[in-house]
């Protein structure tokens, strides 16, 4: 979905750089309801994301027929414009001088000849940035399989979704969060509203501070009425670089909430009490 990102040739590692030089079209979307999707397991040895992506993707996927490859049948099958690829992707941004690489959960579409950094990307999500473990997101997974299918619905009903900017038009219709409980985990929060009286004193609406368990059984039983915060950033390896904050509700498959900033220093890799004022005006 970014445009302008720049290829990286990784040889025998099991995510595949991308360099998304092709903005969808509405025909893509329409092309990918008529496809078999292929999952693409990464390589690495005991990875969190295949034991849960395969369990995920069985349960809540109903859009197309899926299929679980490896990255080695990813090479032979790309060419197939009657094949969608959801996959794990290292994406890096021509313009952010930091060169940091971050991981995406990406669906791209087969096509002749194909390259991952021109294949059609009709949707990625930030799960973690690529020295960070697959556990921080991996219990996640269930809840953005199900917004990348609404996504792609909401898309054929408006293609003004389409691209770079369309995620961020997600925060002029969310109808607020006024009826919905807000699940934080303690690690993603500043340092200055690690206690939950702080935050009910700048955000009006139910929130709670819980564990990533408490969120993952919240994502199982697919509850409506709760939204959580998916923060990405670099987790103390590195600074200068993209803080994610995404708002995902947990049962009814919307996106809430969709920001970055730039950070500067560690303690700005966390949801901050600027965020939580803002979030609140939704």
């Amino acid at each position: 979905m970014r445009t302008k990102l720049f290829f990286l040739v990784m040889l025998a590692v099991s995510h595949l750089a991308v360099s998304q030089l092709h903005i969808p079209v509405l025909e893509d979307y329409n092309r990918f309801l008529k496809t078999k999707t292929m999952v693409v397991y990464d390589d690495a040895l005991m990875s969190d994301f295949n034991m849960k992506i395969k369990e995920v993707m069985t349960r809540s996927w109903n859009i197309t027929p899926v299929e679980f490859i490896s990255t080695k049948e990813f090479e032979k099958l790309k060419d197939n414009p009657e094949l969608s690829f959801l996959m794990t992707t290292i994406v890096t941004f021509e313009k952010d001088k930091t060169k940091a690489r971050y991981n995406f959960l990406s669906l791209l579409m087969g096509q002749p000849k194909a390259n991952v950094r021109t294949m059609p990307d009709l949707c990625s999500l930030p799960l973690a940035y690529l020295q960070v473990e697959d556990a921080s997101y991996s219990y996640k997974l269930e809840a953005f399989v199900l917004f990348i299918q609404s996504h792609v619905k909401a898309v054929l009903n408006n293609p003004a979704l389409i691209g770079e900017k369309g995620f961020k038009q997600y925060n002029k219709a969310t109808g607020g969060l006024s009826n919905k409980k807000l699940l934080l985990v303690k690690e993603d929060l500043a340092p200055d509203i690690r206690d939950i009286k702080k935050i009910k004193a700048i955000y009006p609406h139910s929130v709670e501070i819980v564990s990533r368990e408490d969120i993952a059984a919240a994502i199982a039983r697919q509850d409506p009425d709760v939204v959580f915060l998916h923060k990405v950033g670099p987790e103390k390896t590195r600074v200068r670089a993209r803080v994610y904050k995404l708002l995902v509700g947990a049962g009814d498959s919307k996106l809430y909430y969709w920001d970055y900033q730039m950070i500067k220093v560690a303690s700005d890799d966390a949801l901050q009490a600027a965020d939580l004022k803002k979030i609140a005006k939704l």
